[in-house]
């Protein structure tokens, strides 16, 4: 291979390596936010759920009052 050829194919091989390189910084920078996403998602989950169960509890509260009530009727 002459000078010029592997000058080139060096060339195309660094342009490469720098496309992987952004790639790479690309994507650690998605993955990056959609941990974060996730997180967040994660604890607002754990909150509705805990909501959830302190509605179900006045709900059933609730219900086992109009019980009594019904009954003393």
């Amino acid at each position: 291979m002459s000078t010029p050829d592997l000058q080139q194919e060096l060339a195309a091989l660094n342009q490469q390596a720098d496309r992987l390189i952004e790639l790479v910084r690309r994507l650690s920078e998605e993955n990056r936010s959609l941990r974060h996403s996730q997180e967040q998602l994660s604890s607002e989950r754990a909150g509705l759920m805990a909501r959830n169960e302190q509605a179900r509890g006045r709900v059933e509260a609730m219900i086992q009052r109009l019980k009594a009530l019904e009954s003393n009727n």
